[in-house]
């Protein structure tokens, strides 16, 4: 029998997110729907036609190759995140076609080729992992000549890249060494300059280059707290700061033409925008459609300027809106919708957050948010967010606004090691400090009774680092937690970095710990070694093809907590990876998890 929770949950899960990837000098804006059940592409004309151009077996993505009617398409197998490259021309679709419709472009299964940027003249930047299957090289690709030159293959991970006004020369980003840390290099044919500091603790992220070609604009957190905007003189290194805020991370993206800086700032999980010009200075705020409440941009995708710099394609996301693409007036000050996926719930009354600071034991303070039911039935769902370097923003959430239309009132932490909130706070739960970061679910749980509800009637629900957590909070404090649902978690984070993809362990150690190093603290702060204590039912979901959290990871621990009489159901899907992609999947998992939670959490 159908129940309305059931009905409500389906319609949430049935509802359907746009994003945008990227506009064209005609005003066409690439964007990705998941109509069909995972993310495809879909051109959205400016006579608002939309015309679909993608019927691929997983989620994909793209950008346009500037001066020319061409899409670059992105795309894997089963959610394996080998990404492959493939040309598509728009204007030859009459269906939306399939891998064979196709052009490859840049193809090997076995490896990853992330696509990193478009440039004139038909070429095409992406990090490839193919020499070793460990470091990734990046690579320019000449689509007319097929041809390809090898920038930087100096090992580790490519973060962003930056191609130079003059093509000679490049920005790119890599890992430091300490833990969510990342270093600048100017890239000169042989010669690769360093120009921060690989030991300097701080991200450096997204660099743009400046037209003069004698800076680069970047989003870092050098020397302070939290993100600001900086110019970066690529001769001395030197950065001399644009737009800051001592209280709140702020990034910025530069218009084509260089004169103008769409600048985002991250006031607790929600998105204020506005136009800078390139020097810093404050020109306008940016007007929200009033359908939209507060929410967070550039979560789903990069914002994209037209290539006249006149405005920008962005993705929009809060409680009441999946995922609606925007069209910024960078001059007026405005955002209209152009593909909106709010309809079909008008008529839900979708909750939004109220934030708390909750404290701690230690003297820190945790940011949360909670969705109250308007009927509260006493019980409650706390979600962790995946990472560890992750962030619980106000967005749309089916999951969230299921649960509390069950009665649940449900809490969203950005625990210690989230981002949003400044470079000691994310650097609270690196290595040693990782039970640090499980402790202070406990300290949420010792706030429940602060908002009327029962302690005994807790959960714990949470995806990849979430559900480490998740599996932490079982098992490190089996008092307190009545179930837990694990997404795609890690049950130890010894097995986890010995099985997990080489490239992944290489860039994970320096968060989790080194496996030469740290095994006896790792093996003490693995769930799978506590699982004996584990007293909580489980509800756990994984995709067979997951090449981050490996499936040994759930089921190992699903059999452990059998072993000792404790109910485990578990939930695995051959075509997905690391988390669910697809609704089919989505609609099968979720339902009989928040089932399993309303039984459990009944009392």
């Amino acid at each position: 029998m159908t129940t309305a929770r059931d009905t409500l949950l389906h319609r949430l899960l049935d509802a359907t997110t746009w994003r945008a990837f990227d506009v064209d000098a005609e005003g066409r804006i690439l964007a990705g729907h998941d109509a069909s059940g995972s993310v495809q592409l879909v051109e959205l004309r400016p006579d608002g036609t939309r015309v679909p151009l993608t019927a691929l077996p997983g989620a994909v993505g793209g950008r346009y190759l500037p001066g020319r009617r061409s899409v670059v398409v992105s795309h894997d197998a089963g959610g394996n995140e080998r990404a492959q490259l493939s040309l598509l021309d728009p204007d030859a679709v009459d269906e939306p076609v399939g891998e064979d419709g196709l052009t490859p472009l840049v193809h090997d299964p076995d490896h990853i080729h992330g696509l990193v940027e478009v440039l004139e003249g038909g070429r095409v930047v992406y990090a490839t992992n193919r020499r070793n299957g460990v470091d990734f090289d990046l690579v320019v690709r000449d689509v007319d000549a097929g041809t390809e030159t090898v920038l930087y293959d100096g090992g580790g991970m490519v973060g962003n890249a930056a191609i130079a006004p003059d093509g000679t020369r490049a920005l790119m980003t890599r890992p430091g060494r300490p833990a969510l840390s990342s270093q600048v290099l100017l890239l000169a044919g042989d010669t690769v300059t360093e120009l921060t500091d690989a030991d300097e603790h701080a991200r450096h992220l997204s660099p743009e280059w400046l037209p003069d070609g004698n800076a680069a604009l970047l989003t870092t957190d050098a020397g302070r707290d939290h993100l600001g905007v900086a110019r970066l003189d690529v001769a001395t290194g030197a950065l001399t700061w644009l737009v800051t805020d001592d209280a709140h991370d702020v990034a910025a993206h530069l218009s084509p033409d260089g004169r103008l800086l769409l600048v985002l700032t991250d006031d607790d999980g929600a998105s204020r925008l506005a136009v800078h010009d390139v020097d810093g200075t404050f020109l306008r705020a940016i007007a929200l459609p009033p359908e939209l409440r507060g929410g967070v941009a550039d979560f789903l995708s990069t914002p994209r300027w037209s290539p006249d710099s006149t405005g920008l394609a962005v993705t929009w996301t809060d409680p009441a809106t999946p995922a609606d693409v925007l069209i910024v007036d960078a001059a007026r000050g405005r955002a209209a919708v152009a593909a909106s996926s709010r309809e079909p719930l008008a008529d839900l009354d979708l909750v939004d957050p109220t934030s708390h600071g909750v404290p701690t034991p230690d003297g820190e303070t945790v940011p949360c948010f909670v969705y109250a039911p308007r009927e509260p039935s006493g019980s409650s769902v706390t979600i962790v967010h995946g990472g560890p370097e992750g962030q619980s923003v106000r967005s749309f959430s089916a999951i969230v606004q299921a649960l509390v239309g069950d009665g649940h009132t449900v809490l969203v932490p950005n625990v210690r090691g989230s981002v949003g909130y400044g470079k000691r706070w994310y650097s609270l739960d690196d290595v040693e400090r990782r039970l640090d970061s499980v402790a202070d679910l406990a300290a949420l749980h010792a706030y429940l009774p602060h908002l009327g509800l029962d302690p005994a009637r807790a959960a714990l629900w949470g995806g990849s680092y979430g559900g480490y957590m998740v599996l932490a909070g079982v098992a490190f404090q089996p008092g307190l937690w009545a179930a837990g649902v694990d997404i795609v978690g890690i049950s130890s984070l010894v097995t986890f970095l010995e099985n997990t993809s080489p490239y992944r362990r290489a860039h994970r150690e320096r968060e989790y710990g080194s496996l030469e190093r740290d095994r006896d603290f790792l093996e003490r702060a693995s769930p799978l070694n506590r699982i004996g204590d584990v007293r909580a039912p489980l509800f756990v979901i994984h995709g067979a093809n997951d090449p981050r959290v490996p499936l040994s990871e759930a089921e190992q621990v699903a059999a452990a907590v059998r072993a000792n009489g404790v109910e485990v159901e578990m939930a695995v899907y051959d075509d997905e990876g690391h988390g669910l992609a697809k609704r089919v999947n989505r609609l099968d998992a979720y339902p009989r998890a928040v089932a399993f939670l309303g039984r459990v959490l009944a009392g």
